[in-house]
């Protein structure tokens, strides 16, 4: 390693923000290369050891002295404001905070909600909302379709609603919550989303004590009422996890994955040809991009050795799941995306006893979008260069944010100089739906950006104009 390359190692602080989707920052390679276990500073003041080697980032994810109290003192937090701190300690812990015994109690009823098995009888369910909302693409008259908005964000926030039994009219409301706590906006504004959407989870546990319904949070109020252990204040904890953990990563993963294939037309192509391959390209999609990274932290309760580092009692461990996942000695060539690849045991989902609850609901999610998807918009591309699609990338999540507005987005867009036209009305005849004539013969248009379905007949009907006012200001 080279003297600039140490001394900018060493004035890092970590997290930083993904720049782009197609690669990990730069400074996480350099870490891994220089050891898959570093002790590092954090942005929010501290120090904590990163994990960035696969099998370091198993070896601590599996091991129970390991916690994931967040409430703990001096447990590695990205954010240590004083406020976050006692609306963090003032809750009851989710889930994934918990440690040991009390977690395997909390997790243990759910698992059956969410087996293969169980899930596996979703899945014309899942088939028929994707369906719809393809059909609506088709059927829209906008082109180009926001995917984002069109696609990706109402699969699977209805399909978790009805799953959970959470009414699919307040689904803007939690998106945007759920949105806005892991945003790049204040800390106060990101309390303040949390509370509100733990007020309203709060009510809708309420109502469901009273009038049970046939999901999983009234079964889950069956169970505890029968064992004579019921817990609003757990099921407020676990309600919330699943909310926010089943609906925003999977709509990130849709974006992320049919961007990727599209900007690596030969793997979309070994797709399209068999869609048993789809499976794997799920799981090579999730390797490549690993939407949530450094949410895996954890603080080492006594010393531990791990991949030949001593970390003591009290010190804070980070887990870099994209780093890891990127760690040439385990995935060959990690920054080619390769469908076939076979990468199962990579850890978007995480690893050990907290690994992602809900991995194969989003498996399934993603294989129904993907093979649907392109069966039926076989031509789909998409509609700006891949350097004009919006993106937010933060330390802890990355996805595509929606398209810009219709004017920006437009794969085409037209002028018409009324100046210099001689109202041939030839354009008129080749595409009414875009020119009209007023009542003096001039040429007006009535959209400057056909959709896709008209670009064909714009061309022509440029080539046709005898004065040339007609001219097409872009056409990618």
């Amino acid at each position: 390693m080279t003297k600039n390359v140490a001394d900018e190692l060493a004035g890092l602080e970590l997290p930083v923000e993904r720049g782009c989707p197609f690669a990990p920052p730069a400074a996480y390679e350099r870490l891994r290369e220089r050891a898959p276990i570093n002790k590092v500073r954090l942005t929010s003041g501290g120090q904590a050891w990163w994990v960035s080697g696969h099998e370091e980032a198993r070896a601590v994810l599996a091991d129970g002295r390991f916690s994931s109290d967040k409430r703990k003192d001096g447990f590695p937090l990205f954010t240590l404001d004083a406020a976050t701190l006692q609306q963090l300690r003032s809750q009851p812990p989710l889930m994934l905070g918990m440690d040991g015994a009390e977690h395997s109690a909390a997790r243990r009823p759910v698992i059956g909600e969410f087996t293969v098995k169980r899930l596996a009888a979703l899945r014309p369910r899942i088939q028929d909302i994707v369906d719809h909302f393809i059909d609506d693409m088709l059927a829209t008259d906008q082109r180009p379709v926001d995917l984002v908005q069109a696609l990706s964000l109402p699969v699977p926030s209805l399909v978790i609603c009805e799953l959970l039994g959470v009414p699919y009219t307040d689904h803007d409301f939690f998106q945007s919550r759920t949105t806005m706590m892991v945003s790049r906006t204040s800390m106060e504004d990101r309390r303040r989303a949390f509370a509100e959407l733990r007020a309203y989870i709060d009510d809708l546990i309420t109502r469901k004590e009273s009038e049970p319904g046939d999901d999983l949070f009234s079964r889950q109020i069956a169970r505890q009422r029968q064992e004579g252990t019921l817990d609003h204040a757990g099921l407020v904890s676990l309600a919330f996890l699943l909310l926010t953990a089943g609906h925003e990563t999977t709509a990130n993963m849709i974006s992320l994955g049919v961007v990727g294939l599209l900007s690596h037309p030969e793997q979309l192509t070994v797709v399209k040809a068999d869609p048993g391959r789809t499976p794997m390209a799920v799981e090579e999609l999730l390797r490549y991009f690993t939407i949530a990274d450094g949410v895996t932290s954890r603080l080492a309760t006594e010393d531990v050795e791990i991949g030949g580092v001593s970390i003591k009692a009290g010190e804070g461990v980070i887990v870099s799941m994209l780093s890891a996942n990127w760690d040439p000695a385990v995935f060959k060539d990690p920054a080619v995306l390769d469908v076939e690849r076979g990468a199962r045991h990579h850890l978007a989902f995480g690893f050990g006893p907290h690994q992602c609850l809900g991995q194969n609901l989003a498996r399934m999610e993603l294989q129904i979008v993907f093979d649907t998807l392109f069966r039926r918009i076989p031509s789909l591309r998409l509609a700006v260069p891949m350097e004009d699609v919006p993106f937010k990338g933060t330390p802890s999540s990355t996805a595509f944010t929606n398209s810009r507005s219709p004017g920006e987005r437009d794969m085409m867009r037209i002028k018409a100089e009324t100046g210099l036209c001689v109202g041939s009305g030839q354009c008129v005849l080749t595409e009414p739906a875009v020119f009209d004539q007023d009542d003096d013969g001039i040429v007006a248009l009535l959209t400057d950006h056909p959709d896709d379905q008209s670009a064909a007949q714009v061309r022509h009907a440029v080539t046709l104009c005898p004065s040339r006012a007609l001219s097409i200001l872009r056409d990618a």
